[in-house]
């Protein structure tokens, strides 16, 4: 797949989340104020609260699908963790506020009694919502995009919500009426888990974390198989937006030319860039095998 191609498939997803969120806030809204049922407004209010992470994710892959210049010679792929950084803190912005509302409602004990409309609503919007989450994931995994991903997660988290929603709204509509907030404070530790667990990812390639330990050895194994590489040590790997810039050490016959070893150490590169489309750029160090040498490092 093409750079351009990735970022296109990338903007699509986002496009559509963007149009069908904006649909769904404003049947929530609507349904919650005709319906009277202060659940579903709510739940309208956290659509317009996720519209703000939509519109920064579209900013982001704007921003990082430019090439690298001079100013940022490793390309601009760090916007869309930033992306997901800014939406994982919405999403736990979210989880704190449904319950801080759920907790004063029970206190205060205003219950209210929802229409169908309010029913309704909720249902259409789970139904909806899960399929942005499968259908976001799907193309989030498969161009490994951090800012796509925590998007599908976004959409996960108002399907949950929604379910909450929905138990409570039904739950008030015959009569219990403390099911509304007292579903969506549980629901709220769910949205807070999903909140969590996006940022500690995001944080993790923000301070260039490793990548997973079977990805580098995957990668050690196969540069490896190269006619003329001794051994591989020292690889690393860190993530940068949609791609991998990966870090390597090879070991060589000392004796051989540095057109010999500038060759081996470019047929490795293709290599690995013909193997995982995922790896956007690979450096390479060459030092001579079975020879003493020191590997300088201040980190």
């Amino acid at each position: 797949m093409q750079r351009n191609e990735r970022f296109d498939n990338a903007d699509r997803i986002i496009k559509i989340g963007f149009w069908v969120n904006a649909m769904l806030m404003v049947l929530k809204l609507s349904a919650g104020y005709w319906g009277h049922s202060g659940a579903v407004f709510a739940d309208g209010i956290e659509s317009a609260c996720d519209f703000v992470a939509i519109f920064a994710t579209m900013m982001a892959l704007k921003l990082g699908r430019q090439p690298f210049d001079a100013n940022h010679p490793y390309g601009h792929g760090r916007a869309e963790s930033l992306a997901a950084l800014l939406v994982s803190l919405v999403i736990c912005a979210t989880g704190g506020w449904i319950l801080y509302e759920s907790v004063v409602t029970i206190i205060t004990g205003r219950f209210t009694t929802p229409g169908w409309i309010a029913v309704a609503a909720a249902a259409v919007t789970i139904a909806t919502k899960e399929w942005l989450y499968r259908f976001s994931t799907r193309t989030g995994k498969k161009l490994e995009s951090p800012a796509l991903l925590a998007i599908a997660k976004d959409h996960r988290k108002d399907a949950i919500t929604s379910i909450a929603t929905l138990v409570g709204v039904i739950g008030a509509f015959f009569g219990l009426g403390i099911m509304d907030p007292l579903a969506a404070g549980l629901t709220s530790f769910f949205i807070l888990h999903i909140g969590y667990q996006t940022f500690r990812e995001t944080t993790h390639d923000l301070m260039d974390g490793t990548a997973p330990a079977d990805f580098i050895n995957a990668l050690q194994e196969l540069a490896e198989s190269v006619e003329y590489v001794e051994h591989v040590h020292e690889m690393r790997a860190r993530r940068s937006g949609q791609y991998m810039i990966v870090d390597l050490k090879l070991e060589m016959d000392p004796d051989m030319t540095v057109k010999q070893s500038h060759d081996v150490a470019t047929q490795v590169k293709k290599l690995i860039f013909d193997r995982y489309p995922g790896v956007g750029d690979v450096m390479i160090h060459i030092n001579p095998h079975d020879e003493e040498h020191e590997d300088l490092i201040r980190l």
